[in-house]
């Protein structure tokens, strides 16, 4: 099993963070991808530290939320980028959910990030929430054509338009929520050879746990979900999630 997007270096995991990287190997998580979106002095020492462990991997991108301070971050940011074990730039997208950053800023800042992460030949992985119609017009125009869509809760029809960009699709935990009926009929449309998963943690806990702190050895419940919308063994879903891994991140 792969978990395809993490925030390890989130404070709720400061009191047990080996614990939670040592319960993920133990649970069978082969390879998890860390994702940092903080650019404080904190945050960056404990990301380099994750990445030790020759089972973690890194993306690093400007959030939404934080577009506003792009300029602040970027000489840091494109320096991060060469770290050797960055597989992804991301996540970075749009965000009118809050707007902690404005709706002009946030896209503004998209389109840099996917003009750096086509220079330096990175696939994307992009957070769109309440911004469909500015997300897909963005991306469209980007010319990208490697990235997943992270944590993905749109309607089929909007799965089918980041398909034919040939895209991947990725689902974390609200899949296995009781009353997700949405993700729930989207996964069985999305082929074999695009499908990606995810905690998203420490957000968005399985069924079992949720409401609280999640975390990537929690992952199984995600394929045993999945593995059952898809009508397939957890095993045979693992394989092909780990080949669309190596296809997408090359790791």
């Amino acid at each position: 099993m792969i978990d395809t997007h993490a925030h390890l270096t989130d404070e709720r995991y400061d009191g047990d963070r080996e614990e939670v990287v040592k319960r993920a190997k133990e649970t069978g998580v082969k390879k998890i991808i860390c994702i940092l979106v903080e650019f404080d002095e904190r945050s960056m020492q404990i990301f380099n530290r994750l990445l030790e462990h020759d089972f973690i991997f890194g993306a690093v991108g400007i959030h939404p939320h934080d577009a506003k301070d792009y300029e602040k971050h970027k000489d840091i940011f494109l320096q991060l980028l060469d770290l050797p074990k960055i597989v992804a730039l991301g996540e970075t997208g749009l965000d009118y959910h809050y707007l902690n950053s404005p709706a002009q800023t946030q896209k503004a800042v998209f389109e840099k990030q996917l003009q750096i992460a086509s220079e330096r030949n990175l696939p994307v992985i992009i957070h769109s929430r309440e911004a469909l119609d500015d997300a897909f017009s963005i991306i469209s125009n980007s010319g990208i054509k490697k990235a997943v869509m992270h944590c993905f809760s749109g309607l089929e029809e909007e799965a089918k338009e980041y398909l034919n960009l040939g895209f991947y699709i990725s689902f974390a935990g609200p899949v296995t929520f009781k009353n997700a009926k949405k993700p729930k009929e989207v996964i069985k449309i999305i082929p074999d050879d695009r499908l990606l998963l995810e905690t998203d943690c420490p957000y968005l806990a399985p069924q079992v746990f949720r409401g609280e702190r999640n975390e990537p050895s929690y992952i199984k419940y995600i394929y045993e979900e999945a593995a059952n919308l898809k009508n397939i063994s957890v095993d045979k879903l693992a394989g092909i999630v780990s080949e669309n891994v190596f296809k997408l991140f090359g790791t």
